[in-house]
C-alpha cells in the first residue's frame, strides 16, 4: 500500500489500463452502495459506461504505475444543459482515506473548467456515503437538494440521494 506522501500522477486513461480499472470498478458496482449500475453489470457494459460514454476518463497511478483511482467527466445533460459537468469517482479500497478522492475531485474540477463547463453537478450522491459527502463538501460542493428514497441500496433498501453542485464560471474553488 502506498504511503500518503507517495507520488500520485493523474493522467488520461489508456486502453491498457482497463484490466486494473475493471478491478476497481467491479467491486464498487457489485456492492450496490454508491453507484446505480445494475449489480450484474458485465465487464463490457462497465467499459461502455465508464470509458466509452464519457468525455474524459482519468486514472490516478502511483510511482510504480499501479492504478489507485479513476474518474470520468461528461456533460450532465444534453444540448441546453450540456454546460454543466458530471463526474464519477472510484478509489481503490486499500487507498481510501489518503486524499486520493479529493485529488481526483480537484483535478476533475480543473479539467471541467478548462473544457468550458460552467458548473459541476452530482445527481445521485447516496446519503449513506458519508466519506464521499465529506469529500465533496471539503471541495466546496453545495447541497442543493435531497431526493427521498431515490437510491435502492443493496443492504439498506431505499435511501435518500443528494444533489450537489459547484459553480465553475470563475474557476473551481477547491
Amino acid at each position: 500500500m502506498p504511503a500518503p506522501s507517495s507520488p500520485l500522477q493523474i493522467r488520461p486513461y489508456e486502453p491498457a489500463d482497463w484490466p486494473a480499472l475493471w478491478a476497481l470498478l467491479e467491486p464498487m458496482f457489485r456492492a450496490g452502495e454508491t453507484f446505480p449500475h445494475d449489480l450484474a453489470i458485465t465487464e463490457a457494459e462497465a467499459q461502455l459506461a465508464w470509458v466509452e460514454q464519457n468525455q474524459a476518463v482519468m486514472v490516478a497511478v502511483d510511482a510504480a504505475g499501479a492504478v489507485l483511482g479513476t474518474y470520468y467527466l461528461r456533460p450532465n445533460s444534453l444540448a441546453l444543459g450540456a454546460h454543466v459537468a458530471n463526474a464519477g469517482y472510484v478509489v481503490a479500497e486499500h487507498c481510501r482515506r489518503m486524499g486520493i478522492g479529493s485529488r481526483l475531485c480537484q483535478h476533475s474540477l480543473q479539467a471541467a473548467w478548462r473544457l468550458g463547463f460552467r458548473a459541476m453537478q452530482f445527481n445521485l450522491v447516496v446519503s449513506t456515503n458519508s466519506a464521499g459527502i465529506r469529500c465533496w463538501q471539503r471541495n466546496r460542493f453545495q447541497l442543493v437538494g435531497t431526493l427521498p428514497g431515490a437510491f435502492r441500496h443493496k443492504q439498506l433498501g431505499y435511501v435518500d440521494a443528494l444533489v450537489m453542485v459547484q459553480g465553475l464560471v470563475e474557476g473551481p474553488k477547491p
